[in-house]
């Protein structure tokens, strides 16, 4: 069967093991921008209100400094390795950072007990994060004495009626509802009767933007508050990880070992959680096809290889056994590896040659594991929908292809393409990762979020009732 494995990393690389734990929260969700100069732009009726270019900063001030000592109450439908959640998670983190005093609410656990939301929870309490029950009358306290409430996902709203009931008004002035949803099926107004009333929404896209004024208007007949769309970076540790070279040796050196695999080998790789709307079946029929191609041409290639990072049986038992039997009918176990979805994703990144993007339908809301892949000066080769478009640009930073089944020979052929031309795959990969020092660092991430927040606070310092 094709193989699955999990790093095995040997205890007397000690350097290794700080290199892995170090990384920051980073995974699987973000930027997307129409124009160049564009930053964070904020949607209205009237059009769209585009804010000046973002200065650098280094030893200067934090922009989020004017946070420091407020309330800050998060609240997330889940908390888990996808990329809203993990989203959230560096916010409160840079909220910290500055002296803000950030609350955590997860509004749906399982109830028994889980080790990757006993980790996060962890992780963000030894950042200073209080992680509190969803529900009770300490929330609730919480949530009326708070500067500022984020909900994270269309999922959350739901915790407003469940908890807050009769003091959802007193709330909806200083809330801020993070968006990152694409898909249709949350246009329900038991999920966003409140959306209108709330001080504003942030989105990761344009894309997304544009789709969710649509719909609302179109399906439930109501309107988007003040919306705003901000571009998210790359965190500060897995840039520094993808700017040492040492670091990213010994990366590849290790963890391509417990894949199997050469140096010399070519490794395409999805990051992502395994379902459907990734499109990992997809990608493995484009691979395959890919390797038809180069024995028909007679193409002098390395060893090619396909890594699905983001696997968990438990999660998507019947599409995981379906890429697997795929694989297995194919003949092709020693090209295919199937990895365990992982918090740090910089090991694998740092292991490939190309980033396969291959969200299907509207495709991802933003995308993170994008921008991330261009930090490392990899080429991306993603599907032309969502905020994929908004982050690859085609021929330059990478090469686009469209979803369903018609894309399926478009991305063979590119892959063939990155496979057989080395020069093509490290110039797409330099300008990818000089996109991302221009526009998707930290700091870029921590401008944009500050222009937002001021304008929420002011807006709730503003409202009559609070």
């Amino acid at each position: 069967m094709a193989r699955h494995s999990a790093p095995r990393f040997s205890l007397r690389n000690k350097f290794l093991f700080a290199l892995v734990f170090f990384f920051s929260v980073s995974t699987v969700v973000f930027l997307i921008k129409r124009a160049p100069s564009t930053s964070c732009d904020r949607h209205s009726d009237a059009g769209v209100k585009r804010f000046e270019p973002l200065p650098q900063f280094g030893a200067d001030p934090s922009p989020l400094a004017f946070m420091k000592s407020k309330r800050v109450l998060l609240v997330s439908h889940e908390l888990s390795l996808s990329g809203g959640p993990l989203l959230l998670m560096e916010l409160a983190f840079l909220l910290r950072s500055v002296g803000a005093e950030v609350c955590w609410i997860t509004n749906h656990k399982p109830s028994e007990t889980d080790e990757v939301i006993y980790s996060l929870e962890n992780k963000m309490q030894h950042r200073g994060v209080q992680v509190l029950p969803a529900k009770g009358q300490e929330a609730i306290n919480r949530a009326l004495k708070a500067d500022l409430l984020v909900l994270n996902t269309v999922m959350a709203g739901k915790w407003l009626d469940d908890v807050l009931k009769e003091n959802v008004p007193h709330v909806l002035p200083k809330v801020l509802w993070w968006i990152h949803e694409m898909q249709g099926h949350y246009f329900q107004l038991e999920y966003v009767r409140y959306l209108p009333l709330v001080a504003a929404a942030m989105l990761d896209s344009h894309v997304a933007a544009e789709y969710w004024k649509t719909g609302t208007r179109g399906y439930l007949r109501i309107e988007m508050p003040d919306t705003y769309v901000v571009q998210v970076g790359t965190s500060k540790d897995l840039m520094e990880i993808a700017e040492d070279s040492v670091a990213k040796r010994v990366l590849r050196e290790h963890v391509r070992e417990s894949l199997g695999v050469r140096d010399e080998d070519l490794l395409f790789a999805m990051i992502n959680s395994v379902s459907r709307g990734k499109g990992q079946d997809l990608f493995l029929q484009s691979f395959y096809e890919s390797l038809q191609l180069i024995i028909q041409k007679k193409l002098r290639v390395p060893s090619m290889h396909a890594v699905i990072v983001g696997s968990d049986m438990t999660a998507q038992p019947k599409f995981e056994s379906q890429l697997r039997d795929f694989v297995r009918v194919k003949k092709i176990q020693d090209r295919v590896h199937f990895v365990n979805k992982t918090l740090t994703v910089a090991p694998y990144l740092a292991v490939i040659d190309v980033l396969v993007q291959n969200s299907q339908a509207r495709g991802e809301c933003f995308g993170r594991i994008t921008i991330e892949a261009m930090a490392f000066q990899l080429p991306v080769l993603g599907t032309a929908a969502g905020g994929t478009t908004g982050i690859v640009v085609n021929g330059s930073t990478g090469l686009l292809h469209p979803t369903g089944k018609e894309g399926v020979t478009p991305l063979a052929k590119n892959i063939v393409t990155l496979a057989t031309n080395v020069h093509r795959r490290l110039t797409l990969g330099k300008t990818g990762y000089e996109k991302v020092k221009e526009t998707f660092l930290e700091h870029h991430m921590a401008h944009r979020i500050a222009t937002v927040l001021k304008e929420v606070l002011q807006k709730a310092k503003s409202h009559p009732k609070l």
